[in-house]
């Protein structure tokens, strides 16, 4: 790494995007706060993990039941950049794909989406995620990006189909039936959902 006469490191151009990376999380944080997002839970505790879909801390701490959709996120991510930038350097691909999970986490938390999920799913205590739980899952999605990229393909699949049909089977919900239901809400899923 080249130092000037300062003796202060230069970030080298291999570094950058990592670095963009890091403060893409960060910039994420400050804009959900501006927004008004809890820094943490309400409750006053970061707990590592709530398996409560049904309470008000759902989406409140580290990880949780919807942890898995964000791993799948970064597995998606790296298989749509391979298939169209594969010519870029890693580094910048993770770039790409951690402003996506950043505009994802931003809009997700918008008056108007939480509302659309209160509205039209049975997530009635759902008033938005914490600032914690958002930058827990854009490292989830790293976590999945990297993922994608050490693993063999297959791997990558059934991790993808595993975690769609485990949280499906458990919590009857998932990366397909959220974006269903945000997007075409079924009243039959809604109630399959609600345990009717």
């Amino acid at each position: 790494m080249a130092r000037p006469r300062g003796g202060v490191a230069l970030v080298t151009r291999a570094r950058l995007p990592y670095l963009l990376t890091a403060l893409l999380i960060l910039a994420t944080a400050a804009v959900l706060l501006a927004m008004g997002r809890e820094p943490i839970c309400t409750c006053g505790t970061i707990k590592l993990w709530h398996g409560e879909t049904m309470s008000s801390e759902n989406s409140q701490h580290l990880a949780d039941w919807y942890t898995p959709s964000h791993i799948i996120h970064g597995i998606l991510f790296f298989a749509a950049l391979w298939l169209v930038a594969r010519r870029l350097p890693l580094g910048w691909r993770l770039v790409i794909a951690t402003l996506v999970e950043a505009a994802w986490e931003i809009g997700e938390n918008t008056n108007a989406v939480i509302e659309r999920y209160r509205a039209v799913t049975i997530s009635l205590d759902y008033y938005g995620d914490s600032v914690v739980n958002s930058v827990a899952d854009i490292l989830a999605m790293v976590v999945g990006f990297w993922l994608a990229r050490r693993a063999p393909l297959w791997v990558s699949v059934a991790i993808v189909i595993g975690f769609e049909l485990f949280t499906t089977w458990f919590i009857r919900d998932g990366l397909t039936l959220n974006v269903l239901m945000l997007v075409w809400p079924l009243d039959a899923v809604r109630d399959w959902q609600g345990g009717l």
